[in-house]
């Protein structure tokens, strides 16, 4: 018997990107868009952007919660978690550089050090990158309960 010659695999992307070593880069992006919210088209466009960021760096659960109609402060949060302190960070990195893109700049940060908690205040959206024990701990999804919420 002679060389069979290179195998005939079949991958199946539908689900990826792209892929490496078996491993996918980065989730198909086929969430619905965000609702329609009484908010300013930057405001808008900076939670697609941090949608977008997280959905780069395999962000896990990520949830945005419209806040304007229970707190004038700020209009949205952003909620995301990584798996560990190094995705925690590359995952706000990523948000803050698409947001950065829109001439949007942070008014003020929190957490890089640790790399627990990422908190990203942009005066309008706030966005919050959680590692996973983190994010169970403070439960801001249950604190925002009563605010609409998307997820992508």
């Amino acid at each position: 018997m002679g060389n069979p010659g290179p195998r005939s695999t079949h991958c199946s992307l539908s689900r990826h990107v792209g892929v490496t070593r078996g491993l996918p880069l980065k989730p198909e992006t086929s969430a619905a868009p965000l609702p329609v919210w009484p908010i300013p088209a930057s405001t808008h466009d900076l939670l697609e952007a941090a949608v977008a960021g997280a959905a780069e760096k395999i962000g896990l659960n990520t949830t945005v919660l419209y806040c304007g109609e229970l707190i004038d402060a700020f209009d949205a949060l952003v909620i995301v978690s990584g798996r560990n302190d190094r995705q925690v960070r590359a995952i706000a990195e990523e948000i803050e550089r698409l947001g950065q893109l829109q001439g949007r700049k942070t008014l003020r940060e929190e957490g890089w050090s640790d790399g627990r908690w990422v908190a990203l205040d942009y005066g309008d959206v706030i966005v919050h990158v959680f590692d996973e024990e983190a994010r169970e701990y403070y439960d801001l999804e249950h604190l925002w309960s009563a605010a609409p919420t998307y997820r992508p």
